[in-house]
């Protein structure tokens, strides 16, 4: 394997590094991986789907072709001179019927050569209304480690729309499923390994990977409440296509900031459903999904998986996305898509992708070493010492009985909570004699 072409110091001297390297004081397994990065589109159709939307308003089944992009990012062998990626995308502006672009800095290198095979698959489904370039910190980070990230552009209807959004409930999942069915079905050849995939989501991505991942809709619900009952009574419940939603052949889950658990959970009892391990990464000053109830809800309900939830004490909603680009930082409205109100943002998503990461790379790659780096000595980062005498300034945890998280540089690790339950073990049916 090939380590990335151009060095972390390098890139962290220039004037727009792409978000995938962390900044510096980052804990350790924020770091690039080994590999340099590609990235290359796909387009896959689902033929003859249910459109959600259409058949919201109208109150009758209508089916249509449904067109998804992806924008793949995997392991590459990269050249010094090889020319990065620039991704572009665009959001709702703050006016009406306004657009809101940006480009945002890669790493990636356009078609370049894979630089193995077999790999362990991510899909990436973003938020609400959001494009697959947002979250780059993510999906260029884990390709360098031997991930291939499948990120979903799921062209939802405009935010600002809300008379479509119930419908986008049932949508987003089928979107997932569909890409899923795709993946295994071999959309990436050799390139990845189809007995190991995990799903990522961010907001309204980390509600529809908890659905796919087994967790049943409520009919009793709110949000199930507001679809009308061509779409309640087929999808939710024991409806005759509810199992189109779910797909329970996944590894791992990562929930960032999910939707659905707040004010009402979209699931109920259905979330214990979830079998695969689950990682929750939530603020706890979200004001758009909330945090209890919100993604701690999600943590408590889903009893059927081993699960882990980090919160960012004072964090706010945007902590899925790159930190905001340079053409969004002029204007609130689209500072806001990005950008958190209290904490840094690179600092952010450096530890939520050192967090991702060893919990990926357990539970998809088998790395029980990377156990350690989620068994934290308290749930509470707060007040953590140095253990163990005089050490260098920018000092790492090695973890054993140092307070100081494994992995987190001396005095680098305040606001943070990590939270762990097991699963409930299943009940059996005892067979009458």
């Amino acid at each position: 394997m090939m380590r990335p072409a151009i060095g972390l110091a390098a890139l962290l001297l220039t004037a727009a590094a792409p978000p995938c390297v962390p900044e510096i004081g980052a804990p350790e397994l924020a770091a690039l991986g080994p590999n340099g990065a590609g990235v290359m589109l796909r387009t896959v159709v689902d033929r003859g789907q249910v459109e959600a939307l259409g058949s919201f308003a109208s109150g009758q089944l209508l089916r249509s072709d449904r067109t998804l992009p992806l924008m793949i990012w995997y392991p590459a062998k990269v050249s010094a001179k090889a020319k990065r990626a620039t991704y572009s995308a665009s959001l709702v502006g703050e006016v009406p019927g306004t657009a809101a672009r940006f480009t945002v800095p890669g790493l990636a290198v356009r078609g370049a050569a894979p630089a193995g095979k077999g790999y362990p698959i991510v899909l990436l489904s973003h938020g609400y209304n959001n494009d697959p370039a947002m979250l780059t910190w993510l999906a260029e980070n884990l390709a360098t480690k031997g991930y291939v990230v499948v990120g979903i552009r799921h062209n939802d209807p405009p935010i600002t729309d809300t008379k479509q959004s119930p419908a986008t409930l049932i949508r987003r999942p089928l979107d997932i499923a569909f890409v899923l069915r795709q993946l295994k079905g071999g959309l990436l050849g050799p390139l990845g390994d189809t007995s190991r995939i995990a799903l990522a989501g961010y907001s309204f991505g980390g509600y529809g990977v908890i659905t796919v991942a087994g967790a049943g809709l409520d009919p009793a619900s709110p949000a199930v409440k507001r679809l009308p009952p061509v779409l309640a009574d087929r999808y939710a419940g024991g409806g005759p296509e509810a199992a189109s939603l779910k797909d329970g052949g996944v590894k791992a889950v990562v929930a960032i900031a999910p939707a659905g658990g707040a004010p009402a959970l979209a699931w109920g009892r259905g979330l214990g459903d979830v079998r695969a391990p689950l990682l929750i990464v939530a603020g706890t000053a979200d004001r758009t999904v909330g945090y209890d109830p919100g993604p701690a809800s999600i943590f408590a309900g889903a009893t059927g998986a081993d699960r882990y939830m980090l919160a960012l004490q004072g964090a706010g909603h945007a902590i899925g996305t790159n930190p905001p680009p340079a053409q969004m930082r002029g204007n609130l409205w689209n500072f806001d898509w990005f950008e958190d109100r209290v904490w840094r943002k690179t600092r952010v998503n450096g530890i939520a992708v050192h967090f991702i990461t060893a919990f990926l790379d357990v539970h998809l790659k088998g790395d029980a070493s990377k156990q350690a780096y989620l068994d934290v000595p308290g749930e509470s980062s707060d007040g953590a010492v140095w253990k163990g005498g005089p050490a260098p300034y920018a000092a790492v945890s090695q973890g054993g009985d140092n307070p100081t998280w494994k992995g987190f540089v001396k005095d680098h690790q305040d606001g943070l909570m990590l939270r762990h339950l097991a699963a409930k073990p299943t009940q059996t049916p005892v067979p009458k004699p």
